[in-house]
């Protein structure tokens, strides 16, 4: 790459966001994040400036971006906890749809043409079938994913308005950490299984809870897709590439096109960690599906997508390394 086109990462100091700004770095690109530092972690912005500033700030995003000369744009700010959408859905669409319009108008008053967006399987609800692909109707179920797809509309408004080019990656469970121990997951509160299911088995918290074991599945816990958080990282980097040069719109699944049930993860957890978690039932959580997978066909002929650490031994012991890591410091 000749030069190094700049990157406004917003939610660039949270989890997926600071794996995003690493790989951007280390594909010739110039991360810059920002960030309010609500839910993202100042010590994780190693790659690039940090910004701090509200997505639904207007005049702050586009002085940033006129500051920096930024040429395109990587959207991961949002809330992300489908049971809480479901009790705070003006906040989910405050944040992930007001949000979003605010970022798309500064890019509009500043030049900027290229989006990425976080976006979710969320979006497609229960599916018909499985594995999910693109074409699959959305059916959201929460307003979590409602908000997201709210806002993948929006984009595609503004393809046929005024020439933005963007991708929303519908990614399914990022998970795992960076082999190099630097970042992480760290939420507070946590909702991921993994990192919930590492602190049981550490005899850091209670016993986990397991939301429902009568879905219609094998074991009648719920089915997700999991991949790498440097998987997904990767593939970012792909699609602003691929969005650059080729300037085509749409969305695209990221996963590994297979699913693995709340007890299979547990018993994976327990080979690589050899502790058990403790573990109980509890009701479904509102707004849950029982299973989604990724058709990820698209992603791999598309941009030439392959993950290559997202065997689930891989997954869990990088979350457990950076686990252990956080917690003996």
């Amino acid at each position: 790459m000749s030069k190094s086109p700049v990157v406004l990462v917003t939610g660039g100091a949270g989890y997926i966001g600071s794996h995003a700004c690493k790989a951007l770095a280390d594909a010739g690109f110039t991360p810059v994040v920002y960030d309010n530092l609500t839910l993202g972690h100042r010590n994780f912005v190693k790659w690039g400036t940090l910004v701090e500033g509200d997505t639904r700030d207007k005049a702050a995003l586009v002085a940033a971006m006129k500051e920096h000369k930024v040429e395109a744009v990587m959207h991961f700010a949002a809330l992300s906890s489908v049971s809480e959408s479901v009790a705070k859905p003006l906040d989910y669409y405050d944040v992930n749809l007001h949000g979003t319009q605010t970022i798309l108008t500064a890019m509009k008053e500043c030049g900027v043409g290229f989006i990425i967006l976080s976006s979710t399987a969320a979006v497609y609800g229960t599916p018909e079938t499985v594995p999910i692909p693109e074409t699959a109707q959305p059916k959201p179920e929460n307003p979590y994913g409602r908000s997201k797809l709210a806002a993948e509309m929006v984009m595609r408004d503004c393809e046929k308005a005024y020439g933005l080019n963007w991708i929303a990656l519908r990614y399914f469970n990022a998970c795992g950490a960076s082999p190099a121990g630097d970042i992480g997951e760290s939420h507070d509160p946590e909702t991921h299984l993994i990192p919930l299911a590492l602190a049981a088995a550490a005899g850091d918290s209670a016993a986990l809870s397991i939301f429902g074991d009568d879905w219609p599945t094998a074991d009648g816990t719920c089915i997700r897709d999991y991949i790498h958080v440097t998987d997904l990282a990767a593939a970012h980097v792909k699609a602003l590439e691929y969005l650059m040069k080729e300037k085509v719109s749409g969305p695209i699944n990221l996963g590994i096109g297979q699913g693995y049930s709340v007890l299979e993860i547990l018993n994976a957890i327990k080979d690589v960690t050899k502790r058990e978690v403790p573990a109980k039932m509890s009701a479904r959580r509102p707004g849950d599906v029982s299973a989604l997978v990724a058709d990820s066909s698209k992603a791999r002929e598309m941009l030439g997508f392959k993950p290559e650490n997202s065997s689930l031994e891989h997954i869990i012991q990088t979350a457990w390394d950076w686990y252990n890591r956080r917690h003996n410091q």
